[in-house]
């Protein structure tokens, strides 16, 4: 293996790359928003304006190249699971129910056993969190995808109720962590580029296919202020998102134990530090901004709201 380390941008993913052409193309897609939108590119989800009250809120997602990991493996059910609860998760950072999942499913040549594995682990999860599974497309693309290769995307309606208020963020609130159980669904074509050339045995398959865990029913409990979906970007790329401007963050590492899967990639990969927080969860999967009197007990508190006094929006200690 090489000395140098590896990184999200050598195994093919630059997100600062990403993010330069997101900025050139927000203002074609503002462009086409009318005053129903109230919220477009940036947050975790969208939120349209309806005519008696609430808002709809809208996301898309797909689940990245965990989907070679599963074709390795041969379990594809999981999969399902994933891009539904990414999906929720996005909307539920908002305040958002569930209404219904559309899917779009795109393969060189169909496998009708694999399709039925996908179909259930969607239809699981939709069910598990209320929503209903309402249909999708299916495309055949000999030439564009390899045979055995596919690709699974999601897109997801909820609704915000009228009158639904929080609090304002100030310093001083507490960020309380939800613990993630391995990468979710990002990530993975670093972490397969550090793997390339191990067999993917039973324990490691079980790591890296292991669901993404939805928190809606967390957010339905624990009364917060924001929320952050900790997904591609990791935690410095996410938790701004739910932060007002002149705030910022400051996490204690040492206040939860992040799971020996990305101590694993670190070290096989030779991944710095900032590259595993800028690329992975670390074991967190959602971050949420609470009253310090609001904290329910026993929940992990991981660190606090503070003024920003520099150009870093995340501090990690």
């Amino acid at each position: 293996m090489s000395q140098e380390g590896l990184s999200y941008a050598a195994a093919g993913v630059d997100i600062e790359a990403y993010e330069k052409a997101l900025e050139r193309v927000k203002p074609l897609i503002a462009a086409t928003h009318g005053k129903e939108v109230v919220a477009g590119v940036g947050p975790f989800a969208g939120l349209y304006a309806l005519p008696g009250g609430g808002h709809l809120a809208a996301s898309a997602d797909g689940v990245g190249t965990k989907i070679k990991v599963a074709i390795a493996a041969g379990r594809h059910r999981g999969i399902g699971v994933d891009i539904v609860n990414h999906c929720v998760n996005d909307i539920a950072c908002i305040g958002a129910r569930p209404l219904f999942f559309l899917d779009y499913f795109a393969t060189g040549k169909l496998d009708p056993d694999v399709f039925a594995q996908l179909v259930e682990g969607m239809s699981q999860a939709c069910r598990e969190t209320g929503c209903a599974l309402l249909g999708g497309e299916t495309a055949e693309m000999p030439g564009v995808y390899a045979l055995g290769d596919y690709d699974l995307a999601g897109f997801i309606v909820g609704l915000v109720d009228a009158g639904a208020h929080r609090d304002a963020i100030q310093a001083g609130d507490v960020l309380v962590g939800l613990r993630s159980n391995g990468l979710h669904t990002n990530g993975y074509s670093l972490a397969r580029k550090v793997f390339e050339g191990v067999p993917l045995n039973e324990t490691l398959s079980r790591e890296l296919l292991a669901p993404h865990t939805s928190y809606l029913d967390d957010l339905r409990r624990i009364r917060w202020k924001g929320a952050a979906h900790i997904t591609g970007g990791g935690v410095p790329g996410n938790l701004p998102r739910c932060l007002p401007e002149g705030l910022a963050a400051s996490l204690e590492t040492g206040a939860w134990e992040v799971p020996p899967i990305f101590e694993r990639i670190r070290a096989r990969g030779r991944v710095s530090d900032d590259e595993m927080w800028g690329t992975f969860n670390m074991g967190l999967g959602m971050i949420l901004v609470v009253d310090p009197k609001d904290v329910p007990p026993g929940e992990m508190v991981v660190g606090e709201v503070v003024a920003q006094r520099g150009p870093d929006r995340v501090m990690i200690h």
